[in-house]
């Protein structure tokens, strides 16, 4: 073997090391939070209503990020705006474990969201033009793997490290572990940048993301306490109106837009994009109320580590369907499959709303393996068709709208239901009902509207029943695994790079 191909080859192991184990952290880390919320409220004193934030917060970041965190890559260099995503992973771990207020948590949390979606989307990038063909679809198959992983064991993961190094052990962790990826990319991931592509970066975009999600968010928290029709909830969104009517204008005349709008005529593309942002925002509404009910001293009483093991079902029912998904929707149909899942995934949540306060653990644990059983169902061919459905040179845009719209869900989801499951638990609770009482209402509200965004996501047959989902190979698998952390491509992508 010559020394080219010993180079290329440890290139090769370089960028898939990098790419999986940063992956496989930044996914637990973000499915870990929600279990350390009730222990972060203890030690630091900040309301879990408050601490929301946390989880709204970076996912609203990650939003506004994730498709210009590849577009700079693009330009500057993916390995440099890969490392860049490191050092600010490493440093918000280490500013929310020092915080000593809700308040720096939030903050750690929103900086982490952009260092998140920087990550998962140059380390994408990274694997897609470190190979082609055949070994692309490896190395893209072995990362949405360890993505899958990391999502499916963040909440046991956070469980087990509250119970022995405190809340901040997770972070601290992580820290180290995202910290070891970068001399192991500076030594062996080449830099790599698409000489094609016009240096031009929609900026305004990005911006005018954050300027539509966050008074949407912040008006779907508060806008019980304020008042629906108060000035501040109205004002709010009039702002976010203005934000998403300045986007559209603004990528209409965007050299290199966030979002080509023209994509947005294909049915498939736009049906599969809604089926995502309801699937993630579905999935993590449930995770944020039931790790909140299951950990509260009035319900179960569970420790971090129990509410962790208690997600288990959930997360092994997702992953026990995965090889089943794929061949249902080339069997059925991937609209069909969408639909069929959805409507699962509503029937159990309709279960949920008969939650009462004698409902013990093992009463949930059928609704919530039928949820995950529907929601993977739903989740896997849309990932899959939003970027099967385009031309191959419209591979990488779509995949950026699908993702945005993962984080776009479970940003507005999340603030919706716990604001729901909040203005219940108060109105029960003056008037009279006991604290268990007030709380399963809360759940039992908020299960409302997880049921009503699945059976929204059953119309969506209309837009997809067309599309027919390729043949099952091995990265179909791993598409539909990690589809509640990330949209992978399952055909090759064109690289656009030039190696530096």
């Amino acid at each position: 073997m010559s020394s080219t191909e010993v180079q290329s080859k440890k290139a090769g192991a370089g960028v898939l090391l990098a790419a999986c184990v940063s992956a496989l952290v930044v996914n637990a880390n973000t499915s870990a939070v929600t279990i350390l919320l009730p222990a972060i409220s203890a030690d630091l004193g900040t309301p879990v209503d408050q601490l929301q934030w946390a989880v709204t917060g970076y996912m609203l970041v990650g939003a506004a990020v994730i498709v210009t965190a590849g577009a700079l890559g693009d330009v500057f260099g993916r390995r440099r705006v890969f490392l860049g995503g490191l050092l600010l992973f490493v440093a918000s771990c280490a500013l929310i474990a020092l915080a000593g207020s809700g308040t720096g948590v939030i903050a750690g949390r929103m900086i982490q969201g952009a260092a998140g979606s920087t990550i998962l989307a140059c380390g994408m990038s990274l694997l897609s033009v470190g190979s082609a063909g055949a070994g692309q679809m490896r190395a893209i198959t072995m990362w949405g793997a360890a993505s899958a992983v990391g999502a499916a064991a963040g909440p046991l993961i956070g469980g087990v490290l509250v119970g022995s190094t405190g809340w901040q052990g997770l972070f601290w962790i992580d820290a180290v572990i995202a910290a070891a990826c970068i001399p192991v990319t500076l030594s062996t991931v080449p830099e790599s940048r698409d000489g094609q592509r016009t240096r031009s970066i929609d900026v305004l975009g990005t911006v005018l993301v954050a300027v539509a999600l966050a008074p949407l968010v912040l008006a779907l928290s508060e806008g019980s306490a304020w008042g629906w029709l108060s000035a501040r909830t109205i004002g709010c969104l009039v702002v976010s109106v203005l934000g998403a009517v300045g986007f559209v204008a603004a990528e209409r005349r965007a050299a290199a837009p966030l979002v080509d709008l023209r994509l947005l005529r294909n049915r498939v593309l736009v049906g599969a994009t809604l089926a995502i942002l309801l699937a993630a925002g579905a999935i993590n509404a449930l995770m944020y109320l039931l790790s909140l009910y299951f950990q509260d001293p009035a319900t179960f009483g569970m420790t971090p580590l129990q509410a962790g093991l208690a997600t288990l079902p959930a997360a092994a029912a997702m992953i026990a369907v995965t090889p089943l998904v794929t061949p249902l929707a080339v069997r059925i149909g991937s609209g069909r499959a969408v639909a069929l899942g959805f409507g699962l995934a509503a029937l159990a949540g309709g279960a949920l709303v008969l939650v009462d306060a004698g409902w013990t653990y093992a009463t949930f644990v059928l609704p919530l393996i039928v949820i995950a059983v529907g929601l993977g169902l739903a989740n896997g061919p849309a990932s899959s068709a939003s970027t099967s459905a385009v031309p191959q040179d419209q591979v990488g845009q779509a995949s950026g709208i699908s993702n945005m719209a993962r984080y776009v869900g479970g940003s507005l989801a999340v603030a919706a239901v716990a604001t729901v499951s909040t203005t219940v638990t108060a109105a029960r609770t003056a008037d009279g009902a006991s604290t268990a009482d007030a709380l399963a209402a809360g759940l039992a509200g908020a299960s409302v509207l997880m049921t009503v965004m699945c059976a929204a996501g059953v119309v969506l047959i209309v837009l997809m029943r067309r599309h027919r989902a390729a043949r099952p190979h091995a990265v179909h698998l791993a598409a539909a695994a990690a589809s509640t952390t990330h949209t992978i491509p399952t055909r090759p992508v064109p690289s656009g790079g030039d190696q530096r």
